[in-house]
């Protein structure tokens, strides 16, 4: 069982991983690049590459098992804590992207990452029975 706050949470993040994903895939891919930190031992394409099609898989999951949410949901909360070093690196070592052209404003994005886990767990979770 679940909520209908908790469901309309859960696909609207499933919807954001989607387009997300198609963002690294396709239209974002050089901008996505400014995230991947320089000690990765990989081409930061192909890094953006896989993880737009991880980032797709997630939000699909998401969207379709019901069975499994809470999984999907512990899944993408590991996903966000992975990926939190090249949001890191681009505070770090001062790369633009998506808007984030100051320091402040890289500074921000890095608190938004507890705020991607909580709301992934949430939003999956089975609500606790109130008695």
């Amino acid at each position: 069982m679940t909520t209908t706050p908790r469901t309309v949470a859960r696909l609207t993040l499933a919807g954001a991983m989607i387009f997300a994903g198609l963002s690294h895939l396709f239209w974002a891919r050089e901008e996505f690049q400014a995230q991947v930190p320089e000690s990765v031992p990989m081409d930061p394409d192909g890094v953006v590459m896989a993880s737009g099609g991880v980032e797709v898989m997630l939000g699909v999951g998401l969207a379709t098992l019901t069975r499994d949410r809470v999984k999907m949901g512990r899944f993408l909360a590991a996903f966000f804590v992975a990926v939190f070093p090249g949001n890191l690196a681009q505070y770090l070592n001062k790369r633009d992207g998506f808007g984030l052209d100051s320091d402040r404003k890289r500074l921000v994005r890095l608190f938004f990452q507890p705020v991607l886990i909580a709301w992934a767990l949430w939003s999956t979770a089975a609500p606790r029975d109130k008695r």
